[in-house]
């Protein structure tokens, strides 16, 4: 039987079918619902890690006790989990581990645009690139029997157009059921220098192995057509090419980490133009071109950006004269903006109105940035607000530094530069804003909210407390709706000479809705405009005067609090 499936879908599947008896990553777009797909089979422990670098370790543990274990996380994720894959290159596996990296070209909703392709080649781990969702299905099975039988952790990177993208897959493939038990093994897990030195000598011997593997890798075929021009192309470019070249001759590479040169070089002896069609960087062609191979690639197809079609098209050039592209249909451009009613709203603006110096991160709330509230001068990554701002506050002496985080974020990784601000003597105020989820991927829970990925009731985190355990002594916890508090609040808190947390803690809508009242504006309104400094999307303008729609509006009051001709009043 086949079904429709998202490619996050069929790799939760694949995972499942192939034994997978622990699961665990952090939320990150386009990666978040394999882990959410996978946590509907009671036989599979699926868990959120406080983030990815964790969930690697967690998996390394629970390879060696001889379970089969899939970790997921998006592109950047794989930056925060580099330090135990690359030392786990050498000690390599009991239970299979595969290590799922989600690229994301174009930065849909991403702080970088990197190419994961790389950390494979850098690490020294096989990597597989599907194409479609019944490729990742298949490719599950795979990388789980290529990490047991070669002893080494698998990489899959994919792309937001396969892990979003739906194809048929095949799901009448029954479970494998293993069984592995721990055996304790020094000389191959404790990475003392005289065992690393031994295990390196072995990791170089497992990627010779694993590039004869990949000449005959069933992934890894040639389809011919015309001798004209051969492209060499993987992962969803595959599936642009043949749309847009259904006549030529393509090397589709499913693994791409070793490379099977011999594989490669017949192709192009045997094609007049060979031309490399990737997405990101020339991970590819530099490869190729390093064999004394003569390819082209980069020259013609952008390096930035998410590829298809149409631009492949105009890259190159369409043989294909009926070929018709996809047209968006004139659809209207709408800006990306903060939810009405987010507790987060307030806060923004409160923080553009005393004009102080906003270290941002990762999260809905990055939005804060934008027009009118512009209230956000840095974001680097996840958790560097903190430090950003202690650095900011030391090298200027400037008092008005804050650092802005939201609940999950902090748990990722901002506790430790909080403790360095304590430490080190600093004296910058941090905001938790607290809205008791993962928004921004999606509405996961994490250990603030006290709830698991299969819904189970856990010990909550206690972010009050745990601040005040790494020394911070000045903690407020706030409601972000009362704006008079916010202002008091925060001015307090960065006209101390010591660390201060401001926690403002309250729910985000999508999670638990509001049963307010909406609110409407009357005739009194003398279109003074101080309403619409706050960006909600309820609120809008007409005729001179502001107009909430109430099928929108939250009832948060915030609006309210700021119209001072009390022109703002319940809905009847």
């Amino acid at each position: 039987m086949k079904v429709l499936l998202s490619g996050n879908e069929s790799i939760a599947h694949g995972a499942h079918t192939a034994g997978v008896t622990i699961a665990t990553g952090y939320p990150g777009t386009p990666s978040t619902e394999i882990l959410e797909a996978l946590s509907r089979y009671e036989d599979v422990d699926t868990s959120w890690a406080p983030n990815e670098k964790v969930a690697l370790e967690v998996g390394i543990g629970a390879s060696l006790g001889g379970a089969r274990v899939l970790v997921t996380m998006k592109h950047v994720g794989l930056n925060v989990a580099a330090d135990p894959l690359f030392t786990l290159a050498y000690t390599g596996v009991n239970g299979g581990i595969v290590i799922v990296s989600a690229d994301d070209p174009g930065m849909h909703s991403s702080q970088n645009e990197q190419d994961n392709r790389y950390y494979a080649k850098a690490a020294k781990v096989p990597m597989f690139e599907p194409s479609d969702s019944q490729e990742a299905a298949f490719l599950m099975d795979e990388a789980f029997k290529i990490s047991e039988n070669f002893d080494i952790p698998v990489i899959i990177r994919t792309t937001t157009r396969v892990n979003h993208s739906k194809s048929l897959v095949n799901v009448d493939i029954e479970r494998v059921v293993r069984k592995l038990g721990y055996k304790k093994n020094a000389k191959k897990y404790v990475m003392i220098p005289a065992n690393a030195k031994e295990r390196r000598k072995l990791l170089e011997s497992k990627l010779s192995a694993l590039a004869e593997y990949s000449e005959c890798f069933s992934g890894n075929r040639v389809e011919w057509g015309s001798s004209n021009t051969g492209f060499i192309t993987s992962g969803i470019s595959y599936q642009y090419v043949k749309e847009l070249y259904p006549n030529a001759s393509v090397l589709k590479l499913t693994m791409t980490y070793p490379l099977p040169r011999r594989l490669i070089t017949e192709f192009i002896n045997q094609v007049e133009e060979t031309i490399v069609v990737e997405e990101l960087e020339p991970y590819l062609e530099e490869q190729i071109k390093s064999w004394g191979l003569q390819v082209s690639g980069k020259q013609y197809i952008p390096n930035m950006g998410e590829l298809s079609p149409d631009i492949i098209a105009a890259s190159l050039g369409s043989k294909d004269e009926e070929l018709e592209l996809p047209d968006d249909g004139g659809l209207p451009v709408r800006p990306p903006m903060l939810c009405a009613g987010c507790p987060h709203r307030g806060v923004f603006y409160t923080l553009r109105r005393l004009k102080l110096i906003v270290t941002g991160d990762i999260g809905c709330y990055t939005l804060g940035v934008l027009p009118p509230l512009e209230s956000m001068d840095s974001c680097v990554c996840m958790g560097a607000s903190i430090g950003n701002a202690m650095g900011l506050q030391k090298a200027t002496g400037r008092k008005d530094v804050v650092a802005v985080i939201g609940d999950s974020t902090f748990i990722h990784s901002g506790i430790t530069p909080l403790i360095d601000i304590v430490y080190n003597q600093g004296a910058s105020t941090v905001i938790i804003l607290d809205n008791r989820t993962t928004a921004m991927t999606g509405r996961q829970d994490h250990p603030g909210t006290g709830r698991t990925l299969k819904g189970i009731e856990s010990r909550e985190l206690d972010l009050e407390r745990l601040v005040r355990a790494v020394g911070v002594e000045s903690v407020q916890v706030i409601d972000p709706y009362d704006l008079k508090a916010v202002k008091k609040v925060i001015k307090e808190e960065t006209g101390k000479d010591e660390p201060s947390v401001i926690i403002f803690k309250r729910a985000c809508l999508l999670v638990e809705k509001s049963k307010a009242t909406p609110f409407a504006v009357n005739e009194k309104c003398n279109g003074c405009k101080a309403c619409l400094k706050l960006g909600c999307p309820a609120i809008s303008w007409e005729s001179g005067k502001a107009v909430i729609e109430p099928s929108q509006c939250a009832g948060c009051e915030v609006c309210v609090q700021l119209c001072r001709k009390g022109a703002i009043v319940k809905y009847e």
